[in-house]
Formats: structure tokens, C-alpha cells, sequence
């Protein structure tokens, strides 16, 4: 009877296909879980020149103007500027709520870098990165049982300018795995210090989102160098569309849109402007 010889490299080629193997699959061969239910590795947002979640998630990101609900709280008082050196809470929710869930934010200046700093609120939140901080949910913030995911940012100093805040959130199908999972991305920008009178924001296409708590409105005004379509979203804190009008017909040149809020009730709400598909949002206060 002859004997047999395996080369040693087939050998250890084996034990190194079955060690991958292993590691990636329990012993029934099922796929784990994704490693992620407390945060993502940093620069996950969608920000100019970083990824988002669909590097760890299949799908194509999503326009997340409905669904990322972040608000800038000053004690309990939400605000849409920010006065220098001054701590705020930040509270994210996602409208639809899911089952699984999970998100990372940034705030970067107009330059793309970090705005102020992170502070994590222990069980709900938790902060990565170096140069640029990420807030991130926590393993224990990441079900329909948070409602509202909160950190602290220290606004920078005098002399930044605006601020955007980058999000993005993972509405999962809870399978336990990365297939079948929607991401949204979505900016929020907040501009330094208060000015008296109308509250406005600019954009491009020179887009001023404001209200009017004197004379009952918001206004919306905005520049089109050609005829395009034009549509307005308005969207209580819980997700709830209270006012909503399409197909509107943009002329060349300035165009002006009021919005009567006689019928709103006193509270937060944000506004999405929409130019031949292109989001232009804004928090506004009632009184």
C-alpha cells in the first residue's frame, strides 16, 4: 500500500479557508449579524469628500430631507442660528421611526472642516473621528425605543459663518444582515448668531426660506435663470405633512411664495423647497 503525501501549502490553504469561513458564518452556516448596531467607523455622513452607509449596506443612497428630523436646542428652546462658544443639544429623529436603526452626523464650516465639537450623551450616543468628530448611535440607542437620538455641540468660535450638519441614517429591515436597508442623507444648515425681524436662510439660486409670525407667513423667495418646475413641503417635528403644494411653475428671473400659517399650531416645523427636484430646507418657529 502506498502512501500518500499532502503538500504542506495545501494543508495550510485549508485551515486558512476554513478559519475565513469560520469567521464569517455561525455553526449552522448562517451569515452574522453586521458589526455595526454601535456606530460606524468615522466619515460615514456623505459630506463633501467622504462615503456613507451603502459602503456597509446595500442600496443606493436616499434623499433624507423628510425622513432626518434634526433639531438645535438652546436649553429647551429650539433655535435655527447659533451664537459662538455657546453649548446646545442636538436631538436627531428619524420621522418613520423604524424598528432597527442607526445614524452619524458631523458639522462642518464652509471650508469642510469640523464646526465646534461632540459631546456624547452615555447610552445614547457615542463620539468617533480625529480632526472631524462623528456622533453615532449606541447599541443601545439603535431601536424604535429611542425616539430621539441627543449629543452636545459646542458651537465654534466668532467669524465661522454657517454651519452644516451632515447626517445620514440606516432605516433597516432588521434581518441581520447588510441587504435590504434604506440610507438617507440630508443636510442641515444653521447660520451664526440672531438677526431681528424675519428669520431667513440663503442657498444657491439666492433661496430665502422665512417666516413672518407678524403677518401670519412663510415666504419663500428664489432665482431661476430658466422656467422650472417648482414644489413645497411642510412637515411638523412628527413627521406630518401640513402643507403641501407641486408641479408650481417657476418664471425666469425673482420669484416670491407666501405660505399662510393661520391654521399652524405654535411649534417647530420644517420647510422643504424644491427646485426642479433639488432640496432646499429650513427649520422655522410659529408663535
Amino acid at each position: 500500500m502506498k502512501t500518500k503525501f499532502i503538500p504542506i501549502s495545501f494543508v495550510c490553504l485549508s485551515l486558512g479557508i476554513f478559519a475565513f469561513r469560520s469567521e464569517l458564518t455561525d455553526l449552522k452556516g448562517f451569515h452574522k449579524a453586521p458589526v455595526n448596531s454601535g456606530g460606524a467607523a468615522a466619515g460615514k455622513t456623505g459630506a463633501p469628500g467622504e462615503q456613507n452607509c451603502t459602503q456597509c449596506h446595500s442600496g443606493t443612497a436616499q434623499d433624507g430631507a423628510n425622513e432626518n428630523v434634526l433639531t438645535l436646542l438652546d436649553g429647551s428652546t429650539p433655535v435655527t442660528t447659533y451664537s459662538p462658544g455657546q453649548q446646545y443639544t442636538v436631538a436627531l429623529v428619524m420621522s418613520s421611526n423604524p424598528a432597527k436603526k442607526g445614524f452619524q452626523a458631523t458639522a462642518l464650516t464652509s471650508a469642510n472642516a469640523m464646526a465646534g465639537t461632540f459631546t456624547a450623551q452615555a447610552g445614547n450616543t457615542s463620539v468617533n473621528g480625529n480632526t472631524k468628530k462623528y456622533a453615532n448611535h449606541t447599541s443601545t440607542s439603535n431601536t424604535s425605543t429611542t425616539l430621539s437620538w441627543n449629543w452636545t455641540w459646542t458651537a465654534p468660535a466668532s467669524g465661522t459663518g454657517d454651519v452644516t450638519f451632515y447626517v445620514a441614517t440606516n432605516k433597516t429591515n432588521n434581518n441581520g444582515t447588510t441587504s435590504g436597508d434604506a440610507i438617507y442623507l440630508s443636510q442641515h444648515l444653521f447660520s451664526e448668531e440672531s438677526s431681528a425681524g424675519v428669520e431667513n436662510i440663503t442657498f444657491n439660486n439666492n433661496v430665502v426660506i422665512g417666516v413672518n409670525n407678524e403677518s401670519d407667513k412663510v415666504m419663500i423667495s428664489y432665482d431661476l435663470n430658466q422656467m422650472t418646475k417648482t414644489s413645497i413641503n411642510i412637515l411638523d417635528l412628527n413627521g406630518k405633512s401640513i402643507y403641501n403644494k407641486n408641479a408650481m411653475n417657476g418664471q425666469i428671473g425673482n420669484n416670491q411664495f407666501d405660505v399662510s400659517t393661520n391654521d399652524f399650531k405654535s411649534g417647530i416645523y420644517i420647510v422643504n423647497f424644491f427646485i426642479d427636484n433639488k432640496p432646499f430646507s429650513k427649520k422655522i418657529v410659529v408663535k
